[in-house]
């Protein structure tokens, strides 16, 4: 009992200690750069107001949600605080500006996170369909995985192309020097991430695994977090030349040696230094290699600071 209390002691005052060390960066640093004060007029509506003839895809700091389908995962209160990493339905996240969607599914196709279930995946591709109905040059990355635990929707390859096909932007390695005009009228690339089944081939209208990669580290820690997506980011090539997406998550994780298991003050650590890690990309020399940055509970604050970057990058300013 004693060691475990005393165990807990530690782990808070490393959770302290390491907040304390990004509030002080931020306090040195600021959380200015190129494109930051910018504000898209329409976030509905952003990757139009970039002029979709010049804006091409590697140029694009893509605004994502992590764990993007479990607004309503769980029950209310119960087990959902275990597991909500988005209050926001799929719709309403891009309306609001998210561009990379992160969805979860089991063998029946409802969506899921670890052992929690939510809604079918229908209603994801519902929400999807009805935003691309309201909007005309915006483009979306959809990552669909099978959660680690469970097995693949069987024919699941052929369900998604049946129900998007007509969106769907081919696997392609020339669509990352492409304009959002020249991928037009196709609105979607779509990374299928099966367990067991077979991988989506080159040309296919869906894209392989390996086309979206990232270096997630399971922590609850924010500044170890931070300085590890740091890292690894700067290990990346640069967008200019890189023929794969690679994802930055502005996330921690809650641990289960730890009191605090609900998942919004845990990922709330680290929530509010989107900008200053966006600051230390530029300091540190590896913002020609961000392209991907997702975060939990996605608010407008965030869609700006991925949007004011890509507008400096169109403009030549980064």
């Amino acid at each position: 009992m004693g060691s475990q209390v005393s165990k807990q002691v530690e782990r808070r005052k490393a959770i302290s200690t390491e907040r304390k060390s990004l509030c002080d960066l931020q306090g040195s640093c600021g959380h200015e750069f190129p494109g930051s004060d910018y504000r898209p007029p329409d976030r509905k509506n952003w990757m139009s107001g970039l002029n979709p003839e010049k804006l091409r895809v590697n140029q694009i700091v893509w605004p994502g949600t992590h764990d993007s389908a479990t607004n309503k995962i769980g029950f209310p209160f119960v087990s959902r605080p275990f597991a909500q990493c988005q209050s926001l339905s799929i719709y309403h996240q891009l309306v609001r500006g998210t561009r990379v969607l992160d969805i979860r599914v089991q063998e029946d196709r409802r969506v899921c996170h670890g052992i929690l279930v939510t809604y079918s995946i229908d209603a994801v591709i519902k929400d999807i369909k009805k935003f691309l109905s309201e909007t005309q040059s915006e483009i979306i990355i959809l990552e669909i995985r099978t959660e680690f635990g469970h097995q693949d929707p069987a024919d699941f390859d052929k369900y998604l192309e049946d129900q998007l096909g007509e969106f769907l932007i081919h696997q392609d390695d020339h669509v990352f020097g492409k304009t959002i005009t020249e991928l037009l009228p196709k609105r979607i690339i779509c990374v299928w991430k099966p367990r067991k089944s077979p991988h989506p081939k080159p040309g296919s209208p869906l894209w392989s695994a390996g086309y979206l990669k990232d270096n997630w580290i399971d922590t609850d820690l924010p500044s170890t977090k931070f300085e590890s997506n740091l890292k690894h980011l700067s290990e990346q090539p640069p967008v200019s030349s890189r023929k794969f997406f690679y994802r930055v998550e502005n996330t921690v994780t809650p641990q289960a040696d730890n009191p605090v298991l609900c998942v919004k003050p845990v990922t709330g650590r680290i929530h509010k230094y989107s900008r200053l890690f966006i600051t230390q990309c530029v300091s540190r020399s590896c913002v020609d290699r961000l392209q991907i940055f997702s975060t939990d509970f996605i608010d407008e604050d965030f869609v700006d600071a991925c949007v004011g970057l890509t507008h400096a990058r169109i403009e030549g300013k980064a």
